[in-house]
């Protein structure tokens, strides 16, 4: 069965991670945060920011300005933004096969509102990508098999006519299980021949 849909994560795939356990040692560090607190602050409520039912402020309120601090939340979110970056090579890759097989490119990704909305914007992602199902969006989560079947009905393509991009091993574990044909991403070179042998060749 031809392939039809590339269905891409966006942290670890198109860019780097939005806000992985790397930035977050990061902003410990540039504003003498608590690690311990933080870390723990963090894992009790990024979930539910990532699922849209916290915006930002919120979830910055409670992990971070919880108590005053010499910094604003604005150079916080400034930093927070700023950690997010292109990987060219796999952007031009998906618009390339985007282009040359007429595809139907989505995004299913676990990411907050606001750092979403950033990426799209600052990268340009909606000019090649036609539509995100991200969990703040759809108020799931990978590896939720709800946030597959949704994708899946949104592109109108049967799983095995999907090939899925995605650097967490687990997630590639749960999106096979449904059909999907599932890559783990670990570096461009590879995922091209993965996509190759699924019969995407850039010209």
């Amino acid at each position: 069965m031809p392939i039809r849909a590339l269905f891409l994560d966006v942290g670890g795939v198109l860019l780097t991670d939005g806000w992985n356990r790397q930035w977050r040692e990061l902003a410990v560090e540039r504003f003498g945060l608590d690690p311990k607190e933080t870390d723990e602050r963090h894992h009790l409520n990024f979930d539910t920011y990532e699922c849209g039912k916290l915006t930002l402020s919120q979830y910055l309120s409670r992990v971070v300005f919880y108590q005053p601090r010499s910094f604003s939340e604005q150079e916080f979110r400034d930093f927070m933004f700023a950690q997010s970056k292109p990987y060219p090579q796999m952007i031009e890759l998906v618009r390339a096969l985007k282009s040359r097989y007429t595809l139907k490119v989505a995004v299913v990704s676990n990411e907050g509102r606001e750092l979403t909305e950033y990426r799209i914007r600052s990268f340009a992602l909606a000019s090649f990508i036609d539509f995100f199902v991200s969990s703040c969006f759809v108020h799931l989560r990978k590896p939720d098999e709800e946030i597959y079947r949704l994708a899946l009905d949104l592109a109108q393509v049967a799983p095995a006519e999907v090939a899925y991009l995605e650097d967490r091993q687990l997630f590639v574990e749960v999106a096979a299980s449904l059909g999907l044909r599932a890559i783990h991403h670990v570096d461009y070179s590879s995922t091209v021949e993965k996509l190759t042998a699924l019969g995407l060749r850039l010209a």
